[in-house]
């Protein structure tokens, strides 16, 4: 049999059952906070400085609330940022950030962008067409196939985007103001030609893109020009300018035709309009009596003065007009004599133009949202 061991040997056993005491647990580990995390981050980048600001300090509310980890974090963010603030304002406040932004402008308004075309200069663009967006172009001689002429450039104001209806009709309205200037023989422009436009999107206005490029292109949107189709004080004499800057005067009159079919839908809008060709041809008739004539377009000059003083007088007399009839009456006896044969002689004397423009086969109108956004 066994023999108990002697009293002390052992240690006292534990009843059965009952292990040795549990080792005492070790203390969890603590959270760093995410908001300190992002708050070093863009203090360290230096973007959003205001953003990184307000992590920082929120993140040392919540560490000490919750007890997390990561002061270090929002501390350094919170500096960083302050500092970034600091930079910005004195940018702004300088200068310093505007010109660094216009440069990267003018850096992209280079060679072969829609940004760097001038007046005088034709280009082709990658569709080959004038319609929709484009950036990209290639200036091009006016002798070689091109799909546009420009013809003005001007800038609209800034502010808020207008929004593309807005900018289209200002754009039509200036583009078609300013073609006269450039082209100043209306007879000489092909029947194919319309005036078209490139204008800012609401992406480059964001960039600060103001510029509306006028130009001319084929009322085609396959077709392309060849040739250019300037006529102004760089290509035309002194007699020649003054004829057809005196012609224009009634032109953009006559443009400003009534939207109604005819004088029986809106006799009050179209007295109207007679009264403002009447008032163009007495100005008209003026810059051509004032003007010293060579001796070998006097002639047919002064006959064209006289059809134009009747065709004035006849206009006159429809603006007054109590009936449509009688309106009537008076349009086409005026209407016929600017469109009388001594317009053909006087330009034939002066070296112009002397094949009519087909109205029916003339551009449109311009109005329908044609041209190119850049």
């Amino acid at each position: 049999m066994s023999i108990p061991p002697p009293s002390g040997t052992y240690p006292p056993q534990p009843p059965y059952g009952q292990g040795p005491a549990p080792h005492p647990a070790w203390p969890p580990q603590r959270s760093v906070n995410g908001l300190a995390v992002a708050a070093f981050v863009l203090g360290l980048l230096c973007f959003l400085p205001a953003v990184g600001l307000v992590l920082g300090l929120v993140a040392l509310g919540q560490i000490r609330r919750k007890g997390e980890r990561g002061k270090g974090f929002a501390v350094a963010g919170s500096a960083l940022s302050a500092v970034g603030l600091v930079l910005w304002a004195l940018a702004l406040g300088t200068g310093a950030l505007s010109d660094a932004w216009q440069g990267f402008r003018d850096a992209a308004r280079g060679e072969g962008t829609a940004y760097a075309l001038a007046e005088g200069q034709c280009f082709t663009t990658p569709s080959g067409s004038l319609r929709g967006v484009t950036y990209d172009v290639d200036t091009v001689p006016c002798d070689e196939e091109h799909d546009g002429e420009v013809f003005a450039v001007f800038d609209l104001p800034a502010g808020r985007f207008p929004g593309d209806a807005q900018i289209a009709r200002r754009a039509d309205e200036q583009c078609y103001g300013a073609q006269d200037g450039y082209a100043m023989d209306r007879w000489a422009l092909p029947a194919d030609v319309d005036v078209y436009h490139l204008a800012p999107t609401a992406r480059s206005w964001r960039t600060g893109d103001r510029e509306v490029v006028c130009l001319f292109g084929n009322t085609d949107e396959r077709g392309t020009l060849t040739g250019s189709l300037r006529n102004d004080a760089t290509t035309l004499d002194r007699d020649q300018q003054a004829f057809l800057l005196a012609d224009n005067a009634v032109n953009r009159a006559l443009d400003q035709v009534p939207e109604a079919e005819s004088a029986e839908d809106d006799l009050g809008a179209y007295r109207v309009w007679a009264g403002q060709v009447s008032e163009a041809l007495l100005r008209q008739n003026g810059m051509l009596r004032r003007h010293g004539w060579d001796a070998g377009v006097e002639g047919p000059v002064t006959a064209r003065i006289e059809d134009l003083e009747a065709a004035q007088r006849e206009w006159s007399l429809a603006a007054k007009a109590t009936d449509a009839a009688t309106y009537d009456e008076h349009f086409v006896a005026g209407y016929d004599l600017l469109e009388a044969g001594t317009a053909v002689t006087a330009r034939k004397a002066l070296g112009l133009e002397t094949r009519r423009p087909d109205q029916a086969e003339g551009g449109g109108d311009g109005g329908d949202g044609s041209g190119v956004e850049v």
